[in-house]
């Protein structure tokens, strides 16, 4: 790991932030295995569907389609996280993937998966 290419942080808080990113991987990664396990169990109960009645039929599929879309949601945020871990490793952390210019500390730490300045964010339209 090299030290921040724009400044804002030392090796050691970059070690530090690399240790609780990866931590929120591991956490990332076992909801995404337990969201796995219960739109399994979902799915396997609304393939016997007798005595069920039209109600109950669309609240499972309620449910369903519900977990699908958390579980779409912290894969995303799992991918968040390992690139921001590979922008570190890579000596690119703290730096706009748009202009190229320094995202800033206070944004970094708030939101450590931060691609965008706040800058280009707004111009992207968040």
């Amino acid at each position: 790991m090299t030290g921040s290419a724009t400044g804002l942080f030392t090796d050691t808080e970059l070690a530090e932030l690399r240790a609780k990113l990866e931590d929120e991987a591991a956490e990332l990664r076992a909801d995404i295995s337990d969201s796995e396990i219960d739109i399994k169990g979902l799915i396997s109960d609304s393939g016997d569907g007798s005595g069920d009645d039209i109600a109950d039929i669309g609240s499972k599929t309620f449910e369903r389609e519900q977990d699908m879309f958390v579980a779409g949601q912290v894969q995303e945020s799992l991918r968040q996280v390992e690139h921001a871990i590979a922008r570190i490793d890579s000596g690119k952390y703290g730096i706009c993937e748009n202009c190229g210019e320094p995202i800033g500390r206070a944004r970094l730490e708030v939101y450590p998966r931060a691609t965008l300045c706040m800058a280009c964010k707004i111009a992207e339209g968040g």
